[in-house]
């Protein structure tokens, strides 16, 4: 299958679920945590699929796409200790815990997966 968008990646469309389900589980985090944990949680959880966009742009140049592949990849990680805290805080159930952590994994195998081979993403047509 030939890749039009970075929206054709299983990474991204995992990634970008991942947002959503964690922009829903955060609508019932304690109204003090709002401009802490549940906002930076929804920022996390939103960049990778955001940088893999970003990325996407940038693959004619492999250190850079590379790079942005990096970003998401720390984004995930972060999106990851905070889906801890949050059910440390018992603000999530062991089941939603679980599942989310479980997906930053399968996430992060992605990224790094593209990470270590990126020239089958890059281009040279411009």
């Amino acid at each position: 299958m030939k890749i039009g968008s970075p929206k054709d990646l299983t990474v991204y469309k995992k990634s970008y679920a991942l947002a959503m389900r964690i922009f829903e589980v955060t609508k019932n985090f304690p109204t003090e945590e709002r401009y802490a944990l549940t906002g930076q949680l929804r920022r996390s959880s939103r960049s990778p699929c955001r940088t893999l966009r970003e990325a996407w742009a940038k693959r004619r140049y492999e250190a850079h796409f590379v790079s942005k592949l990096t970003d998401a990849d720390g984004e995930n990680g972060e999106t990851d200790t905070s889906l801890d805290v949050a059910h440390q805080c018992g603000y999530i159930t062991d089941t939603e815990h679980a599942e989310m952590t479980a997906d930053c994994v399968e996430i992060g195998r992605m990224l790094g997966a593209m990470i270590r081979s990126p020239q089958k993403f890059l281009t040279s047509d411009f």
